[in-house]
């Protein structure tokens, strides 16, 4: 049996589709205004559980690649002192290639002893270098120095790791022992191990000869110096790889990133150019429902007894 269609139903059916029609064009204004598709977790329940995973996994990126930074900053400063002791390293082996001749009258050799003085001077003052307030060759104890300036020698520094989380499940170590980079106490001094090549004394060796003099025992220093440059130059050497690798590694999140910021957008982001379309399609909707509804509505019973 087929229901009886009044006036009132009519009417009512008509204002429960214009409103429906204004309850869409305020969406698309919103959406519209505020450049988004989801503003709320009921525009999408589905989509909003995607969004909040990418801006999870996005803020998780931000944090590797600033680790990341971080371990690149000090692994360059690393380079930068490993470069420094090469350097002070190369010029006391010049000098005492110079000195280690019977020809230099004193005077020259006195220079050269004072000239090697500044330079042992300059190592211990590398050896106690700071990054950002913390000391870079004592391992873990970053507050506390590693070489003892009166005694560098016999200098136990912490061989811990320095380690940053650069990716999921993946660590970075960017510091160096100072002992390694240095060379360890000469043997009679109680240490994990001993090393004849120990920088400050090969130094002090060279000091001491070329005051006495004593040419044989000058040469007799210069292997141990060269031997303590080659190990200077492997500990820079593995600077540079893990230098390399944290550049690929940056390279990796760079592109993640990008990613996930596109998956977001795809996601979030509102479709400018399709919402227009929408919002000018239900504006000739609303329209046209209104001039249907006016002829609906007008006619009452006074316009029938006219």
């Amino acid at each position: 049996m087929v229901g009886r269609v009044t006036q009132g139903t009519l009417t009512s059916q008509l204002l429960r589709n214009i409103n429906t029609n204004l309850s869409r064009s305020s969406e698309l204004q919103e959406k519209l205004s505020t450049g988004r598709n989801l503003n709320r977790p009921s525009d999408d329940p589905v989509g909003i559980t995607y969004a909040l995973r990418y801006r999870s996994e996005l803020s998780i990126n931000e944090r590797f690649q600033s680790n990341v930074d971080s371990a690149t900053s000090f692994l360059e400063f690393n380079d930068t002192l490993m470069s420094q002791i090469s350097d002070v390293l190369k010029r006391a082996k010049e000098l005492a290639v110079q000195g280690s001749t019977g020809t230099n009258p004193d005077v020259a050799l006195e220079n050269i002893s004072k000239e090697m003085q500044q330079l042992k001077q300059q190592l211990v003052d590398i050896s106690n270098s700071q990054l950002k307030g913390k000391y870079v060759f004592n391992g873990q104890f970053t507050d506390k120095p590693p070489f003892d300036p009166t005694n560098p020698i016999a200098s136990i520094t912490d061989n811990g790791n320095l380690d940053y989380i650069i990716n999921s499940g993946i660590t970075m170590t960017v510091n160096l022992s100072g002992n390694e980079v240095f060379g360890y106490p000469p043997p009679g001094i109680p240490a994990p191990k001993n090393e004849s090549d120990n920088a400050f004394v090969v130094l002090d060796n060279l000091i001491a000869n070329l005051q006495a003099p004593n040419y044989a025992g000058v040469r007799a220093q210069i292997p141990l110096l060269e031997s303590r440059l080659d190990k200077v130059l492997t500990q820079q050497a593995e600077v540079g790889a893990r230098t390399n690798r944290l550049q690929l590694v940056e390279g990796r999140l760079k592109d993640l990133s990008i990613n996930l910021e596109s998956l977001q957008s795809k996601t979030e982001d509102a479709d400018f150019e399709q919402l227009i379309i929408q919002s000018k399609v239900n504006e000739s909707v609303y329209q046209a429902s209104l001039a249907v509804g006016s002829k609906i509505i007008a006619p009452t019973l006074v316009d029938f007894l006219r």
